[in-house]
């Protein structure tokens, strides 16, 4: 009997540790792909038409009842059909003699005549029709016809004229007849130095897109012309191309390149033909951004910014003779906020609203037309977000905020009102959640505004507001019953501290819908390191990209914010990760792991994953290298892995580029040793940078990495994770590598099959579910 009981204890101990004792959950993942989940759901969204000149609007909306398309008066708070579906599908029936589904019908680009809240057409099976809602008649106008794209042309505003680029120059004819006489705007334009917005490595007598931007009052237009002449160049292969591979080279500047793309500003005025070309300069390498009054011509604004993204200034130029007026100008240690910084023109430059991080915190300012302080708009400890609407009329500003409300999750949306002054400000989207708006395009008509909002663990609701933020109406709320009969449920939000102890994080959590709080499970963190955004899904979302079905394998899949991470924080908190661009973000994400393992039973904290795309792909590698003894299992995609060949914006930005000034020597100087230092312009200023790496780590891996880059990414180029290769081959390291042959940064069209590789990686490493199946169709 002892004998016995010793082989059954035997036999039971070898069955849990045998690499076969547990099973990855296939079936029940395959269930909530992006693929197979979308049969089971609608609408998450209203997205308002607003018809012109008015405060109404259209919708088209889908449920399990099909879609619907509905017209909305806030004034009269009523809603109703567009039209009878039913109805319309007939009278096109009776025209085309084709059936149609009454609850999907395949309209397209529906429009509302000028002047017209009753009349529109639509484009239905290949034809244009026109339908009367009052008299609900529907009338064939013509054929659609199928033309190709003329991606070449640059409309006017009233579209009267056409600007295209040819053989690296501008050219100029009336829209009105594309036959007719070219005018040949430039003769300067060369290779590299090029009037076309794409290709300035090509000539040729094809009529090409160019990037011309038009006054409203089309009197004017500028370009900006980029010189990349002596910009190195980059090249990747596409293998898979037919009938042989092809080579691709482009331009591409990488952190503290001697030589980068210089931006040049040429006004075009139609009256006299002639150019003005204002002189700009004031910091070698300097970027610059241009902002157009709403209405006039005569003045052109523009951001001009060191290439160490410390100090800029803001300027008006002529456009008439090109005299070029600073207005202000600021500094901001480490650098400015590209994804919040903000300027807008009021009243063609009576004002300017300006965003600064000033005080630590993003708020808005506002100046007078000579570039002095009037008064600051908004105040306090919280960020505010990207001016979403701007009410001349009543001298009112419509913005969200981040933080304004001490007891919300701070990364959400919820949008204020204020005046220009600063006075009577107030919340609208009072909901904890997060919102969007979208209100009516003239002042006019700005007394009503559509709001959605979502949590991730809240449906998605869409009402209509007045401009006070009462609710006047209520549109619609997504039904999730149908995906709930498949089995899902919602994630949930948790809040940890970062490495420091005190800083908050927030993320999200994901469990399998058989969830059993008695086992544990193996934990995988969902990464993507910023600094201008973070991973964490703040919106409601069914599948949240990979991270639901891949619960469903039999993990709990996290996502957490971090120091150096979303700009909607502090600034302190969204530059942290300045000067330590690879591991800013690491110990946040594991002392994250740590806390949810201390707080849940469930959680296995010695089987920890990581993967991430991009950025993440640079971070999920990162952790396996600088932490190998706590991150077991990764799938790194399109990692950034070295940053001193990924761009350079991001490596200077976020990483520091350091302006180093050699004096210039002159003759004089020699002899005189006590001669005071030369001026500014007789030094020499070069630029460096250099970026801690991950190939420089490798040798650290124990656990199990998969590396995944697309073969004609020229974003993020295939060397960052050859690069990456070749050091875990040099220090003899086993691990998994893909290339993705004919895919560039993101990879769409291979995104099935690359996660069905996810799913292997992680249940072969960390669940120990090792499966000899060569197609990738689920077993």
């Amino acid at each position: 009997m002892k004998k016995y009981l010793l082989l059954l204890w035997c036999f039971i101990a070898l069955a849990n540790f045998s690499p076969f004792a547990q099973k990855a959950n296939f079936e029940q993942a395959n269930k909530f792909t992006q693929n197979n989940v979308k049969k089971y759901l609608g609408s998450s969204r209203v997205n308002p038409n607003w018809i012109e000149n008015s405060h109404l609007f259209w919708y088209s909306y889908k449920t399990a009842d099909g879609n619907n398309f509905w017209f909305v008066d806030p004034d009269k708070r009523t809603k109703k059909p567009l039209f009878d579906n039913n109805d319309l599908a007939s009278k096109v029936t009776a025209i085309t003699h084709k059936p149609y589904n009454v609850n999907d019908l395949p309209i397209k680009k529906i429009e509302f005549e000028k002047n017209s809240q009753s009349s529109f057409t639509f484009e239905m099976d290949d034809l244009k029709f026109k339908y009367n809602t009052e008299t609900k008649w529907v009338s064939k106008i013509d054929t659609v016809k199928k033309e190709k794209k003329d991606t070449w042309k640059s409309y006017s505003p009233d579209s009267t004229y056409i600007v295209f680029a040819r053989q690296h120059n501008l050219y100029m004819l009336r829209a009105d007849d594309t036959d007719s006489t070219e005018i040949q705007l430039t003769t300067e334009g060369e290779r590299w130095f090029s009037y076309q917005s794409k290709g300035g490595d090509t000539a040729s007598d094809k009529r090409l897109k160019t990037r011309v931007y038009w006054f409203k009052d089309e009197k004017k237009f500028y370009t900006l012309r980029y010189d990349m002449r002596k910009v190195k160049e980059m090249a990747v292969i596409n293998s898979a191309a037919n009938p042989r591979p092809t080579v691709e080279t482009y331009k591409y500047a990488m952190p503290g390149d001697e030589h980068i793309g210089v931006s040049h500003l040429e006004i075009y005025d139609l009256a006299s033909k002639e150019w003005v070309k204002p002189n700009l300069d004031k910091w070698k390498d300097q970027s610059i951004r241009t902002y157009r009054p709403r209405k006039t011509s005569d003045n052109l604004f523009v951001i001009r910014k060191k290439r160490t993204c410390d100090e800029l200034e803001v300027v008006k130029v002529n456009t008439n003779n090109g005299d070029v007026k600073p207005l202000f100008s600021e500094k901001s240690k480490p650098y400015f906020n590209d994804q919040m910084n903000q300027l807008h023109i009021i009243n063609e430059g009576e004002e300017f609203i300006w965003w600064s991080e000033r005080t630590g915190w993003g708020q808005l300012y506002r100046y007078d037309t000579d570039g002095q302080l009037k008064n600051q708009i908004t105040k306090g400890n919280y960020v505010v977000g990207q001016v979403a609407r701007i009410d001349t009329a009543s001298n009112t500003l419509y913005y969200p905020a981040y933080g304004k409300e001490k007891s919300f999750d701070p990364y959400y949306d919820i949008f204020y009102s204020t005046n220009f002054d600063g006075s009577e400000t107030r919340i609208i989207t009072p909901e904890e959640a997060n919102h969007r708006f979208s209100m009516p395009k003239t002042d006019k008509h700005a007394n009503y505004f559509v709001n959605n909002y979502s949590r991730v663990d809240q449906a998605p609701k869409a009402v209509v507001r007045d401009k006070s933020g009462t609710v006047i109406m209520e549109l619609e709320t997504m039904d999730l019953s149908r995906v709930k009969e498949l089995g899902w449920s919602f994630p949930e939000k948790f809040k940890v501290k970062a490495d420091d102890g005190v800083t908050d994080l927030h993320g999200v959590i994901w469990k399998p819908f058989d969830f059993d709080s008695t086992k544990k499970y193996p934990v995988i963190s969902y990464v993507y390191p910023g600094p201008q955004t973070e991973a964490v899904v703040r919106d409601f979302t069914v599948t949240a990209r990979y991270n639901t079905a891949l619960a469903q394998l039999g993990f709990v899949v996290v996502s957490v914010g971090h120091r150096g991470g979303s700009p909607k924080r502090h600034k302190y908190y969204h530059t942290y990760g300045y000067d330590n661009l690879r591991d800013y973000a690491l110990k946040d994400d594991m002392f994250a792991l740590q806390q949810l393992a201390n707080r849940y039973d469930f959680i296995d904290i010695n089987k920890v994953g990581i993967f991430g795309h991009s950025g993440g792909g640079f971070m999920s590698t990162a952790a396996m290298f600088a932490y190998p003894d706590f991150y077991k299992a990764a799938v790194s995609s399109a990692g950034n892995h070295d940053n001193n060949i990924y761009n350079k914006w991001w490596g200077e930005t976020h990483h520091g580029v350091k302006e180093v000034k050699k004096k210039i020597k002159k003759k004089e100087e020699v002899k005189d040793s006590t001669k005071v230092e030369a001026p500014e312009d007789d030094y020499e200023i070069s630029f460096k940078s250099k970026i801690p790496t991950n190939p420089s780590i490798a040798k650290n891996l124990k656990g199990h990495l998969m590396l995944v880059h697309g073969e004609i990414d020229n974003n993020v180029h295939p060397a960052n994770t050859m690069r990456v290769v070749k050091a875990l081959m040099d220090a003899r390291k086993r691990f998994d590598f893909m290339i993705i042959p004919n895919v560039r940064h993101g990879f769409s069209q291979y995104s099935p099959y690359f996660e069905k590789m996810i799913w292997y990686h992680f249940s072969e490493h960390l669940i120990g579910d090792y499966r000899n199946n060569v197609d990738l169709d689920l077993p």
